[in-house]
């Protein structure tokens, strides 16, 4: 019975985590509107380059948060089955690709807001 619990609560938590990877997809899209959204009505004349920048922060932001999903999704099967076969595994691959996502969206925002 108590074994039975621990497994329940491992795949609920795992659940959760998804719908948090989920969660932080939409953000990064989100800063992909925003700058959107920025660049048309709050500076519309600013320049082929910034014109530019905010495509390219938007294109990015949306590839980023799409790769995120599929990087969720297969990290939600992966610990589902490691928790059916008792099995622990560190999440290292996932922690390395979201820092890189934020470091360059970080890098990306930073460069708009240099040349508005």
């Amino acid at each position: 019975m108590a074994d039975e619990r621990n497994l329940i609560q491992q795949h609920l938590a795992n659940e959760r985590t998804y719908l948090a990877w989920i969660r932080t997809s939409i953000a990064l899209v989100g800063v992909g509107f925003l700058a959107t959204t920025l660049q048309i009505t709050a500076l519309p004349n600013s320049g082929e380059i910034v014109d530019d920048l905010a495509l390219l922060v938007s294109i990015v932001s949306l590839f980023l948060g799409f790769m995120t999903i599929v990087g969720a999704t297969m990290n939600y099967y992966h610990t589902r089955k490691n928790i059916n076969e008792n099995r622990f595994e560190s999440s290292n691959r996932i922690i390395v690709f979201m820092t890189s996502v934020v470091g360059l969206l970080l890098v990306l925002v930073a460069a708009y807001l240099l040349f508005i």
